[in-house]
């Protein structure tokens, strides 16, 4: 402490000094003059400036002697590393300033600077958990895969370094797609460091791609127990894994397992359209009809969708349209003017066969946010009601081109899925999906599509579109049968087929 202070005080009164003799060199007309021993000497600018630098190098290397000096009078005194420490000040000096030079070049992009710089601070210092972390990064900035991987297996021999070499070579294998690899090396770095949050998030994504609910869950309870994720996201997400962990035992065939899964998911969240789904057809087959109509009427209040009216008419498959129609006002009731609730009703009037009342439950909704499906369910209407053949396929061409509505889109990659998934199937996104309608809503058609409704028919101008036909791709089950066929020969003006009676019971697509 004491040195470092005389050295500092030395620097000042050497600088100070320098300082004088410059303003003093600038004013004087003929140089310096001085007389040493006897001896008289006249020095001219250029001279005074030469002398002055030979004076600082003489006053540097004075110093290092000295320091040197002082070393060895200690080793003297008895202090045996006295001068391997003054030595090794030197070479720490020059490690560290490469060391900062390297990690300058990796984060200005120059990978390969890096690691020359990382590979002159590693002959100074000898610090390898240092510079091969440098040396690492740069070699996969430099695109030296292999040569990344290898310091990273040497990073794994140090205990200290352990969990960044399994963290790097981690990184690579998801980088090369080697899932199976990179998995087992996350559970290997979460056993090490557990409350590492990247770690976490890669090992929960890995586990639900590769399907381990289970332990999807225990992580996920990791991620609560040391705060990186609030409570009512845990509930939200640990009811996506424990609904995921109730479809495999349902594929298994553990019926009495699944049921008690899927109740448990829709417990944590109530809300949860897939849960609330499964839960009640589990009370349906232990024949507890009340339970799985509470489960329903709460996901339902919560969001509508038509799942939940499938599976509440799942509750009474036998019953009489007139007798569903009373027993879904329960239902109905809990969000009247959302646009779901509008076309159950008119599906269900449809089924009964009370056209009128099918084009009062829908209201303006076929021309205030036409969709494919409310189109679709509007010429089901109009068929029922007997009009022209030309405006039933008019109001089906008009389908073709209107946004097919709410669907179950990736709020990650806004991938569109035709049923619920934990997991995206596009960019692997866990619990992601949203029923919601996607920012690409309309379907592109090319410009004569316009024309399609003149072609085959225009719908009246003064009749609102309305009824509920399930236009979602598969299935149609309604009074008119076949209408969604008639989609695809919109353009061929032949005969309609015959309304087929049916007295079966809608479900809800």
């Amino acid at each position: 402490m004491l040195w470092s202070l005389i050295k500092v005080i030395l620097f000042v009164v050497i600088i100070a000094a320098l300082t004088l003799g410059a303003g003093s060199l600038m004013e004087s007309d003929g140089g310096i003059r001085g007389a040493l021993f006897g001896w008289e000497f006249n020095l001219g600018p250029l001279q005074s400036v030469i002398a002055m630098v030979v004076l600082v190098t003489a006053v540097w290397l004075f110093l290092k002697l000295l320091g040197l000096v002082v070393a060895f009078l200690r080793f003297l005194n008895g202090d045996e590393t006295a001068i391997s420490r003054w030595f090794d000040r030197n070479r720490e000096r020059k490690g560290f300033q490469a060391l900062a030079d390297g990690l300058m070049a990796l984060a200005s992009g120059e990978g390969r600077v890096a690691m020359q710089k990382a590979a002159r601070a590693e002959r100074f210092l000898r610090r390898p958990e240092l510079t091969n972390l440098i040396t690492a990064q740069a070699a996969e900035m430099s695109g030296d895969r292999k040569k990344a991987e290898e310091v990273y297996k040497r990073l794994l021999e140090d205990e200290r370094t352990r969990f960044v070499g399994v963290r790097g070579i981690m990184k690579q294998k998801l980088g090369e797609g080697d899932t199976d690899m990179a998995l087992k090396l996350a559970e290997k770095a979460f056993a090490l460091k557990p409350r590492h949050e990247e770690t976490q998030d890669v090992l929960l994504r890995l586990q639900a791609e590769s399907a381990d609910w289970t332990g999807a869950r225990k992580t996920l309870g990791a991620k609560l127990k040391h705060g990186a994720l609030p409570r009512d996201v845990h509930r939200r997400r640990d009811a996506v894994l424990a609904i995921s962990e109730a479809s495999d035992v349902v594929a298994e065939g553990k019926t009495v397992e699944a049921r008690e899964a899927a109740i448990e998911a829709n417990r944590l969240s109530p809300d949860l359209i897939p849960a609330a789904v499964m839960a009640a057809r589990g009370y349906i087959e232990q024949g507890k009809p009340r339970y799985a109509t509470r489960v329903i009427k709460k996901a339902w209040e919560a969001a509508p969708h038509p799942d939940l009216a499938a599976a509440f008419a799942e509750i009474a498959p036998d019953e009489t349209p007139t007798a569903r129609i009373k027993r879904f006002g329960a239902l109905t009731a809990l969000k009247p003017d959302h646009a779901e609730t509008k076309m159950l009703l008119a599906e269900l009037q449809i089924a009964a066969e009370d056209f009128p009342a099918a084009r009062k439950a829908m209201g303006d909704l076929a021309t205030e946010d036409p969709t494919a499906r409310s189109l679709t369910i509007m010429a089901a209407i109009e068929r029922g009601e007997g009009a022209d053949d030309a405006v039933v396929r008019g109001w089906l061409a008009r389908a073709l081109t209107a946004s097919r509505g709410p669907q179950w889109v990736c709020g990650a990659c806004q991938n569109i899925h035709g049923a619920w998934a934990p997991v995206c199937s596009n960019c692997g996104g866990f619990d992601t999906m949203a029923w919601r309608v996607p920012a690409e809503g309309e379907v592109a058609m090319p410009g004569s599509a316009e024309m399609l409704p003149l072609l085959v028919g225009q719908p009246e101008a003064t009749e609102t579109e309305i009824a509920e036909v399930a236009v979602e791709a598969e299935v149609v089950e309604s009074p008119v049968e076949g209408l969604a066929a008639e989609v695809a020969a919109e353009a061929e003006p032949g005969p309609v087929p015959e309304v087929v009676e049916d007295d079966a019971p809608a479900k809800a697509s």
